[in-house]
């Protein structure tokens, strides 16, 4: 039989300092291939994934997050890969955790695994994460968690391993170019009835981790309830949504 590829996909974006930690920390041979897409870098992050032997490719300018996951994701159904994990190179989410995500997906006890770094108060704000972003995580997730039926410890998060189907099913290239794109893809991967869980993860907040500033993080948190109200509206057949067609 030929064996299921593996595929780890990193949208890229100014992750020179971190990016060399986040792949040294990926267990040996446990993916085939990891990918980057570099979003208009002005630092050397694409000199450095050539360096480490990753597939580089990037985009003439700054698209936006969401541009770019949909950039990762269609490489790596175009190189057949059955498993595909999101990590971002910037060293917040540990990579370490892969195999153990790949395992949980081959086992078919899930569809979609997520990070979830959100375990204690404590540890949440000794990790470094920000008080407002704490609020603001568990807040969401509570509503996300009622508002779907799902029990996850972390609704937002940046480490997402998915099966190959997911991908092929989801209409995520109709999805925002920006950080709305995670929130849309969960509500979605929710409607076409995917079994979504999680593994505990540390906290990782440091200056040169990749954040989004209060105001995009109030934008995307409002959006994304906006998406839960489209999501029941659709359900309901008050509205058609192309999220969800």
């Amino acid at each position: 039989m030929e064996k299921e590829k593996t595929v780890v996909v990193m949208p890229a974006y100014n992750a020179a300092t971190t990016l060399e930690k986040t792949i040294k920390d990926i267990p040996p041979d446990c993916v085939d291939e990891i990918i980057l897409v570099d979003d208009g870098s002005t630092d050397n992050t694409v000199e450095i994934a050539q360096k480490l032997g990753l597939s580089v490719y990037f985009h003439d300018h700054n698209h936006g997050y969401g541009a770019n996951q949909k950039t990762c994701y269609t490489i790596a159904l175009e190189k057949n890969a059955e498993y595909i994990v999101m990590v971002h190179p910037d060293y917040q989410y540990d990579s370490r955790l892969i195999p153990v995500a790949i395992d949980i997906l081959k086992l078919k006890i899930c569809d979609i695994v997520l990070g979830n770094r959100v375990r204690t108060r404590r540890e949440c704000l000794r990790g470094g994460m920000p008080l407002y972003k704490y609020i603001a995580n568990r807040a969401l997730t509570i509503i996300d968690n009622i508002a779907l039926g799902q029990n996850l410890g972390e609704f937002h998060s940046g480490f997402r391993a998915y099966r190959r189907s997911v991908l092929e099913t989801i209409p995520y290239h109709r999805n925002s170019d920006d950080f709305l794109f995670d929130a849309q893809f969960l509500i979605q991967a929710v409607y076409f009835k995917f079994i979504l869980g999680d593994i505990p993860m540390p906290v990782r907040y440091f200056e040169e981790a990749s954040s989004i500033n209060f105001y995009r993080s109030m934008v995307y948190g409002l959006g994304s309830l906006k998406t839960i109200i489209i999501y029941y509206l659709h359900r309901i057949g008050i509205i058609k949504s192309a999220l969800f067609k």
